[in-house]
């Protein structure tokens, strides 16, 4: 029975990480901790190993079709992986405290994600002009920031990096979902990688047998949802996702209690 719940987590991470370029610790995190009974830093861990391989898969992918915008993300990258690297050695530092506070910021952020998805998607314009310009600088700017305190928050709790990622990439850099989806998988595997390493140097136990079945489910689901993610139209996919996201945000809030 533990090792099906090990199946579904995997599963149901990998496909919030193909579909919409979030973490799997957004679902991975709480199931381990509620229904197996892990201790919250070594199922953080858990989630962030998954999350390695199934968001560089989720990557190739829509890098393979288009949809990623290295200019814009490398940058960000860049400050996450930093911001990371604090966030593991604060989470270290403070291992015992409760996540229930930050549970309840994620499932908020998923829902404003899922109205997001909702909502027509505006015209880009080619040519801006220089009062446009600036404002873009400003927004680069802020999402330079707001990447480096994603990836300490990542990296101290293991989770809502993907969703704060994606809202940083649609709503202040204003890119369309599938160009930030595939951004964000860029973002979070460098954010994954660092993570679960400082995590597992720090201490972190993990069990074998759980965390090969946990990881391949988790990429198996991943792939086979990015590629129906590049296939399907823009507003389609917009559905899909804030479906998803609703979905997640109800099953996190009945497991946080």
């Amino acid at each position: 029975m533990l090792y099906l719940i090990y199946v579904l987590a995997g599963l149901a991470g990998g496909v919030l990480t193909g579909m919409a370029g979030l973490t799997a610790a957004m679902v991975v995190t709480p199931i381990l901790c509620g229904a197996c009974g892990w201790t919250g830093y070594d199922a953080v861990t858990m989630s962030m190993v998954a999350n390695v391989p199934s968001a560089m898969a989720t990557c190739y992918t829509f890098y393979k079709n288009g949809n990623m915008d290295m200019k814009k993300g490398a940058p960000v990258a860049l400050v996450s992986f930093a911001g990371a690297v604090v966030g593991s050695w604060l989470g270290y530092l403070f291992s015992r405290v409760s996540e229930n506070g930050i549970s309840y910021v994620v499932i908020i952020g998923n829902l404003f994600m899922a109205v997001k998805f909702f909502l027509p998607t505006k015209p880009k314009k080619d040519n801006l002009t220089a009062a446009e310009e600036k404002k873009a600088k400003t927004r680069t700017l802020v999402a330079l920031i707001l990447g480096f305190l994603i990836g300490v928050e990542c990296g101290f709790m293991g989770s809502a990096g993907g969703v704060l990622m994606l809202m940083v990439l649609t709503l202040v850099m204003g890119m369309d979902t599938k160009l930030a989806v595939g951004t964000s998988s860029m973002v979070m595997t460098l954010v994954a990688l660092t993570g679960a390493v400082s995590h597992v140097a720090m201490g972190a136990k993990m069990e074998l047998l759980p965390a090969i079945v946990i990881t391949v489910t988790c990429t198996i689901a991943a792939v086979l949802s990015s590629k129906f993610a590049n296939k399907v139209e823009e507003k389609t996919l917009n559905r899909v996702a804030g479906v998803v996201l609703i979905v997640v945000s109800v099953l996190s809030l009945i497991l946080s209690k």
